[in-house]
């Protein structure tokens, strides 16, 4: 191991997948999907979604985004070993997400609208709603805080910035990845897009008609190396490349050539000194939109080649908007750490235009290296390097 080095000493994760990393393990084990009807709100649009069930948010002083944060961050923590040595090191919060960012004061709208006055408690908990200054108050760290509000690609751009601030000297760690709660506005949102799907969805399929929305949270600790081994910490994980392009095309279109997504993952190979050839497997975005797979898979075959393995995880867990990068890195260090990966879920029928297809089945992968994609309305393109020694 080369000093400098980023590592990984730490992670959690909950969504409909599971409430932490075991019981995630066992839903890709078992190939099993827990789309449903929410239960969280009332709405006519009877969309299925992946609702992190039996989460009951805390006791109302916190949102529910943040609570997902909580729990995921207390695992990553636990994991990590730093739960007693907080105060030793210079430690940041980098989060991403976009419920947390706007979409929580509805309950005030709606009281007021109707009644004329409305209880302050939905303000509160909209003043209190920062997501990475909600989190250093918590665990009671002081050092850089920044939420990212980046659309979809939110979770890995925070992760990204999390990895410039090592390098950078600021911090010593890094506590980063990315929480979203279910809303109604963005189903309603994307269901006005037309683009939400009234089935599980079908990432990369044939007859993909769209996505499914999911919620919950995933948090990696990313610490200087030299760091990590001075606290005794031992892994086997690096954080080695980070990559981000924007497409300048469309506000919620993808380039149709995909020039955006190809630099994203050429700036995170080259950042992390590796070539496509050395990456075992692909972690993609596919969010069961026609454009989006079309468009990745194009890229993700021009860039790795017909022989790559790859597949997309929101068969599992939905499309958790600015949570998904965080969530998905977790997965993606399951999948290098495990030796395999699941069948991608929902996907059947292979789709000629786009020219490749993910995993069918539980997969063997062999290698060190893996890579997480998140693409995101605006143009965003993002993409991280994982690797393992």
């Amino acid at each position: 191991m080369q000093s400098g080095n980023v590592v990984i000493s730490g992670m959690g994760v909950i969504s409909a997948c599971g409430k932490n990393i075991s019981e995630t393990r066992d839903t890709f084990a078992a190939g099993r999907r827990n789309g449903s009807e929410t239960t969280l709100f009332e709405t006519m649009l009877k969309y299925p979604v992946f609702e992190v069930k039996g989460f009951s948010g805390g006791d109302g002083k916190f949102m529910r985004t943040l609570e997902l944060a909580f729990v995921t961050v207390r695992q990553a923590l636990e994991d990590s070993g730093l739960e007693d040595k907080l105060n030793d090191f210079r430690i940041g919060v980098c989060l991403g997400t976009t419920v947390a960012s706007q979409l929580n004061d509805i309950d005030f709208y709606n009281e007021y609208k109707n009644t004329g006055s409305a209880s302050l408690c939905s303000v509160e908990r909209y003043l209190k709603g920062n997501l990475a200054e909600a989190v250093s108050k918590k665990i009671g760290v002081s050092g850089l805080a920044c939420t990212v509000v980046n659309a979809c690609s939110s979770g890995t751009d925070a992760i990204g910035v999390g990895l410039s601030w090592l390098r950078a000297d600021l911090c010593d760690i890094v506590i980063c990845g990315g929480a979203d709660e279910l809303n109604r506005v963005p189903l309603a949102g994307f269901g006005s897009l037309g683009v939400v799907s009234d089935s599980l969805c079908k990432p990369f399929d044939k007859d993909r008609s769209g996505l499914n929305l999911g919620e919950g949270a995933g948090v990696i600790i990313i610490e200087k190396e030299g760091i990590c081994r001075k606290r005794g910490k031992k892994t086997e994980l690096f954080l080695r490349g980070y990559g981000l392009a924007a497409d300048a095309y469309h506000l919620t279109t993808p380039r149709p050539n995909g020039s955006g997504l190809e630099t994203a993952l050429a700036r995170a190979m080259d950042e992390a000194g590796i070539t496509p050839s050395q990456v075992a497997f692909v972690n993609a975005h596919g969010t069961a939109t026609p454009d989006n797979d079309l468009v990745e898979g194009k890229v993700l075959a021009r860039v790795f080649g017909a022989g790559l393995k790859f597949l997309s995880t929101k068969g599992y867990s939905g499309h958790t908007l600015g949570a998904a990068g965080g969530i998905e890195a977790v997965f993606t260090i399951l999948g290098l750490c495990g030796g395999w990966i699941p069948q991608s879920a929902g996907f059947e029928k292979p789709d000629d235009t786009i020219g490749i297809s993910p995993v069918t089945q539980k997969t063997t992968i062999s290698g060190q290296y893996a890579i997480s994609t998140s693409l995101a309305f605006g143009g965003n393109n993002s993409a991280i390097v994982i690797g393992k020694e």
